[in-house]
């Protein structure tokens, strides 16, 4: 079973790349379901045919998917959407405006990103290809397991048994407020649990791996190196980098032969930014990518002989723990001395020389102020220790 993530930056074509990337695998025999958990769909448009929130057949071995989010809200959250609607009620706010608070921040996308579990544990498929929100949602979302699982470990038993205790006078103090019953209490666990299972899967770096898409271009390029630092951070393995659009040689003079220059520029900062991850760079297509012909183009230009299925790399280039009170930021840096090694630090960046080399790493928000105190190789890691105090500016 294999399941790629496929994120990046709105606009910069994602959904094209995984479309094509299911293509490629259905033509090699491979199951292969491609799903769509952004809530602007456009994987139909993709293959110019019409997708509901059940798997579609689109050709042999190949089926599409666009996760409804408002009806897998009502489907796991219903118990608790028609206590907040009494509560609603009791404190005389029954609007629209209201309706919509009832569902906090997120919780659509996350039940659409549970649908992968569902998909994964079905035993249809071979290849699950995601087609994931951006990247500030991705990341956001992918990061709430953790958080959920610490809060049904650690504080709902209490809030569970607060709400017993206080349940038979809460009606008559509280003016026939309605405390959430067990139906609702057992709703929540449960959707925290598959949360926690879902987390497993994705983690899981024998099954799961991320790819980041991203235009040779500043502001694709600084969003695309913050998603990977926190991709590591959260212990997800990117295993691709894929540069859409890149403007081809055939088209360097005219109009567009400074863009030509532009992407040539930014190609030596991609390298800097991504390796030793595999980098696709993938042209401009002559024409809009729609329909299943077009999509096969994009797959062989793109991906040539490699077969997509594959993990293309494992492991973590960089990761944070914290140790005796004081932060360590560990990059992976196979055969290399510290001696040949140069770092400097400027805002939340790291840039780490070796020779000709440099790399250029964007801080997570717990090592930004902090100065780097010692430095040292270990197992071809190298291990930066970072000061407790921050540097006030």
């Amino acid at each position: 079973m294999r399941i790629i993530i496929y994120t990046g930056k709105g606009g910069v074509g994602k959904t094209s790349i995984a479309a094509a990337t299911a293509v490629q695998l259905a033509q090699q025999g491979l199951r292969t379901l491609v799903m769509s958990t952004d809530a602007a769909h456009s994987l139909s448009d993709a293959f110019d045919q019409p997708l509901s929130d059940q798997p579609k057949e689109l050709h042999d071995c190949l089926w599409g998917i666009e996760v409804n989010s408002l009806r897998e809200t009502e489907r796991n959250w219903g118990a608790v959407q028609q206590w907040l609607s009494g509560m609603m009620k009791w404190a005389e706010l029954e609007d629209i405006s209201s309706e919509e608070i009832m569902i906090f921040p997120g919780m659509e996308e996350i039940f659409s990103l549970m649908q992968i579990k569902t998909h994964a544990q079905s035993g249809k498929y071979d290849v699950i290809i995601v087609d994931c929100a951006p990247t500030g949602e991705t990341l956001r979302l992918l990061s709430y397991p953790n958080l959920m699982k610490w809060w049904l470990e650690k504080i709902f038993p209490f809030e569970r048994r607060l709400i017993k205790v206080v349940r038979p006078v809460s009606k008559v103090v509280m003016g026939g407020l309605e405390l959430p019953n067990d139906d609702v209490l057992n709703s929540i666990e449960r959707f925290v649990r598959e949360l926690e299972e879902m987390n497993k899967i994705l983690l899981d770096r024998d099954v799961t791996s991320v790819r980041i898409v991203l235009n040779p271009e500043k502001m694709v390029i600084a969003e695309s190196r913050r998603a990977f630092t926190y991709l590591n951070l959260f212990g997800f393995n990117t295993d691709a980098i894929l540069v859409n659009r890149v403007i081809p040689e055939e088209a360097r003079e005219g109009f567009l032969a400074n863009w030509h220059h532009i992407h040539q520029r930014y190609d030596e900062e991609i390298k800097t930014c991504f390796e030793p991850l595999p980098i696709f760079r993938i042209p401009l297509m002559p024409s809009e990518v729609s329909g299943r012909l077009h999509l096969e183009q994009l797959s062989q230009v793109g991906f040539g002989d490699t077969d997509m299925s594959n993990i293309l790399f494992s492991g973590q280039t960089e990761q944070v723990r914290k140790e005796n009170g004081q932060y360590i930021l560990e990059i992976s840096l196979p055969f290399v001395s510290k001696d040949e090694i140069e770092l400097s630090q400027k805002g939340d960046e790291l840039i780490v020389q070796i020779g000709s080399y440099k790399r250029k790493l964007v801080l997570p928000r717990s090592l930004v102020g902090r100065a780097i105190e010692s430095a040292r190789i270990t197992e071809h890691v190298l291990n930066l220790h970072f000061s407790e105090s921050i540097n006030q500016f």
